[in-house]
């Protein structure tokens, strides 16, 4: 046999593969065929799995979902408000 020479490894059965620290659920998502296909372009450019960027997408929009929710709901319990007329008026404030 003449040119480079491949050299193939196979893990041990002994050693357990990493596992993550988190504990990860299965789930079906339905979703565009063109977005799909954008999904597949980006993680075939990018050496990283679709799973991996429908999961890191998901959690971006929950949290900015949940920060939303957040803003809403203290802007909703907040005092009530004056306006910036009547706040002169108290404090006695010119223009």
């Amino acid at each position: 046999m003449h040119g480079t020479v491949e050299k193939r490894t196979r893990r041990s059965k002994s050693i357990a593969p990493a596992r993550s620290t988190h504990k990860q659920a299965a789930g079906v998502v339905r979703i565009p065929v063109a977005l799909d296909e954008r999904l597949t372009r980006l993680a075939q450019r990018t050496g990283r799995s679709k799973s991996y960027y429908a999961s890191k997408a998901l959690e971006t929009f929950i949290e900015d979902t949940e920060d939303y929710l957040l803003a809403v709901a203290s802007y909703e319990s907040t005092k009530k408000t004056i306006s910036l007329e009547e706040l002169r008026k108290k404090y006695k404030l010119q223009d």
